[in-house]
């Protein structure tokens, strides 16, 4: 019966789907630059999102992680994305890259130019990082009720002290603008909506609370809606780690 369950569930995507691939349609020609990713990836589109904000010209390469191609692993030896070429270098790690495309200088900033709030943007993303994220998926995989719940809750409040140091109003981290915090964190609140409500009952933002606000400048912001595939492959692509969804 393992065996049959296996068997049914739904494969990994291999291809954008929607915006996101016309977008991929729309930087397939050879450039310089070079973005090797997987369409289901958040990690990935951290750094596609940076690229589209900042309005730099690249070239998207679709790979599969999970068979690490040799095209990855010469820049990746651990065969992970995102990985980056630029001519003859090579780099990975999500935030790294963001933070190489930002002391490229081309284009619009993601880190504001005050010291002091770059250091605390720097401060915040090191929170989605090691907290946000690592919940996310502890309450995604969890199979037990009691430790679903007992995730959920610890995703809320990592998520509020988040909130917290945010800007009051914003509706981004630091105000009226997207910035570094806020790609951070964007691939997951595209895949809240999109995985932990049909899989974990994930509630909806409560009407006009400060995470309501931010929530929806994030899924309506063009860069994020530009890297952004269909429903369909986001609930295909994770069942291996949520199980069955959950019945409406």
């Amino acid at each position: 019966m393992a065996d049959d369950a296996k068997s049914n569930q739904k494969s990994y995507h291999k291809k954008a789907t929607g915006a996101a691939l016309a977008t991929v349609k729309k930087h397939t020609k050879e450039h310089d630059l070079k973005l090797y990713g997987s369409c289901f990836c958040p990690f990935v589109q951290r750094v596609w999102i940076s690229l589209q904000f900042k309005g730099i010209d690249y070239q998207y390469i679709e790979v599969d992680p999970y068979k690490k191609p040799e095209s990855l692993t010469a820049i990746n030896p651990r065969g992970l994305v995102p990985a980056l070429r630029h001519g003859h270098w090579d780099c990975y790690e999500s935030t790294v890259l963001m933070e190489y495309l930002e002391d490229l200088g081309a284009g619009r900033h993601l880190f504001p130019p005050e010291p002091k709030l770059k250091a605390q943007s720097r401060l915040w993303t090191d929170h989605v990082n090691r907290h946000i994220v690592p919940a996310f998926y502890a309450y995604l995989q969890a199979q037990e009720p009691s430790k679903q719940m007992e995730n959920a809750t610890k995703l809320q409040d990592e998520i509020s002290k988040l909130i917290e140091v945010a800007h009051p109003s914003g509706p981004y981290f630091l105000g009226t603008e997207m910035s570094f915090v806020d790609v951070q964190f964007a691939p997951w609140i595209v895949r809240m909506r999109k995985v932990l409500t049909p899989y974990r009952g994930w509630p909806q933002p409560e009407t006009g609370s400060r995470w309501a606000s931010w929530v929806e400048a994030i899924e309506n912001n063009p860069h994020v809606k530009s890297t952004t595939s269909t429903d369909d492959l986001y609930l295909d692509s994770y069942e291996r780690y949520a199980g069955e969804k959950r019945t409406p």
